[in-house]
């Protein structure tokens, strides 16, 4: 889904959350990835970052973050935070 010319991997407008799957790739290229985040954050999204092996491996953790995170009272979600991998 695009956003302001970003391609994010999975989005619910209507809850406002962001769910990015990163690979290796992205551990060369984590200044690109923290200007991004900051700036979908500052459009009211919460953004989740997931490395690709987690949701291969531990599928019940990643599910588990994202069922906690969509679980916040409604004052609490899309404030612009950024989370990090689910181990």
């Amino acid at each position: 889904h695009a956003i302001d010319g970003y391609i994010v991997d999975f989005v619910c407008l209507k809850a406002k959350l962001i769910i990015e799957l990163d690979g290796g790739q992205h551990s060369m290229r984590q200044d690109y990835d923290n200007k991004r985040s900051e700036f979908l954050m500052s459009q009211g999204f919460t953004v989740l970052r997931f490395w690709n092996n987690d949701v291969l491996d531990n599928m019940d953790a990643v599910l588990g973050k994202i069922v906690e995170t969509l679980s916040l009272p409604l004052s609490l979600k899309g404030e612009g935070k950024e989370e990090g991998t689910a181990s």
